[in-house]
């Protein structure tokens, strides 16, 4: 999908500023070929307001669930991001690249035939029998799999944003420094194959493994293909990736920017989703009383929630009014608030 041009009223001049959306998040369906920042780009034109930004990047190459902030809602932004994330992916076997994806140069072509894949060729009759239709691979892509799958250590792609002496590795690399990032933790609580599909590739015999991942954040899907093809003694690189959902935003709520545009056209402001229902789909809800409210308006601590971690507090008039966090002051237990959205009138 190419960007679409910025609209004129006339020539040379750049369309009238609408109006300002209220506060809140959108989830952006990210065509292939934008990077995430130009979809802030184009929503914050679309939503009248420079206070734009989002929660995790997608690469060029991927599509899907990109979470938007807007106004105060950016606020809420930190806390959407340490969400696990959902991911529909297709790995290649048998070739890597400078990027461990579809972008870059290939940089081994050791090529890949399996001798336990059930499922035969694209070009053969589907499979008989609902044994081989549920499990595509054998014991020696399953085990691999296995392996990447749980609390691991994982090193970054050398092509990520990570910071390396001050420069982003990406940059160290397309200026041809050799860049070595540590293993981190990370958790891959679901990787599971859903076909594979023998292929060519220039000449070189690999194998196609469509699957659905399910990560912690921080953890790099390319780097999985990367890892997988290594342990099956190949090499390995993303063809295709999809992010089905972050945190609690998923792509049922997603729009395509040509559906909100489409949107904001017809009504004259860009709907979002409120800030009260955003925090919602990642925190906790607490229900607060009036003189609570008012207390938090001013930044005055309030009875415990009971709960770990942080929760969104919720004025009886349905605004998102702070989130707090349970703590002990004096030896008594009370909920601060950590971040005050709804400061009193």
């Amino acid at each position: 999908m190419s960007r679409p041009a910025q609209r004129d009223d006339a020539a040379g001049a750049r369309p009238p500023r609408r109006p300002t959306a209220a506060d809140g998040f959108v989830v952006v369906d990210k065509p292939a070929g934008w990077t995430s920042h130009d979809v802030v780009g184009r929503v914050r034109r679309l939503a009248g307001t420079r206070k734009v930004g989002h929660a995790g990047t997608l690469d060029p190459m991927a599509t899907g669930v990109l979470v938007v902030g807007v106004g105060r809602a950016t606020r809420l932004l930190t806390y959407v991001v340490g969400a696990d994330k959902a991911y529909d992916a297709t790995i290649r076997l048998g070739v890597g690249t400078t990027t461990d994806d579809a972008e870059g140069e290939p940089t081994a072509t050791p090529g890949y035939l399996p001798s336990d894949v059930t499922r035969p060729p694209s070009d053969a009759p589907a499979a008989s029998s609902p044994a081989e239709s549920q499990d595509p691979v054998g014991d020696e892509i399953r085990a691999a799999v296995a392996d990447l799958t749980g609390d691991i250590l994982q090193v970054p792609t050398s092509v990520s944003a990570i910071k390396v002496d001050g420069r982003r590795a990406y940059a160290r690399v397309r200026a041809g420094e050799e860049v070595e990032l540590k293993a981190r933790p990370v958790t891959v609580s679901e990787f599971t194959v859903h076909a594979a599909r023998r292929a060519e590739a220039d000449g070189v015999p690999v194998l196609d493994l469509d699957v659905t991942v399910v990560v912690s954040s921080g953890t790099y899907v390319r780097a999985l293909a990367r890892d997988l093809g290594a342990a099956l003694g190949t090499a390995g690189h993303l063809t295709a990736l999809r992010r089905t959902r972050v945190g609690g935003h998923t792509l049922d709520q997603a729009r395509t920017l040509e559906a909100m545009e489409a949107q904001a056209d017809a009504d004259g402001t860009l709907a979002t989703i409120p800030m009260a229902q955003a925090a919602a789909a990642d925190l906790p809800v607490r229900e607060l009383t009036d003189d609570e409210t008012r207390d938090l308006g001013f930044g005055r601590w309030v009875a415990p929630s009971g709960q770990q971690g942080t929760v969104a507090a919720v004025a009886p008039d349905g605004a998102l009014v702070a989130l707090l966090e349970d703590t002990r002051r004096q030896g008594q237990p009370w909920a601060k608030p950590v971040l005050v959205l709804a400061p009193a009138v």
